[in-house]
């Protein structure tokens, strides 16, 4: 969660990023049961990442999430990352 909200603020301050519709893809998440529309491209990650899930904002402008379904957290989602994938990823 601390990665997560220092992206924010890095996001924010750059003014590069819609952080409006990161906003409202996030409320999407928490609103949900169903995953989102194809036009985010949301896909499960693999190798270090396993576990996770990732969502396209726009562009190269990336979301990466999980859903906790554990005992007492079932459904919960928690914002793991956001950026480009060359910051997510050190590509």
């Amino acid at each position: 969660m601390k990665s997560f909200t220092k992206d924010w603020e890095r996001l924010d301050r750059s003014g590069r990023y819609d952080m409006r519709l990161l906003k409202s893809v996030i409320l999407m998440l928490i609103a949900n049961d169903e995953p989102l529309g194809p036009e985010w491209k949301d896909h499960q990650l693999k190798g270090d990442w396993a576990g996770f899930r990732e969502c396209h904002i726009g562009g190269d402008f990336l979301l990466i999430y999980e859903i906790d379904d554990t005992v007492g957290k079932s459904g919960t989602v928690n914002f793991v990352r956001a950026g480009t994938h060359s910051e997510l990823f050190k590509e």
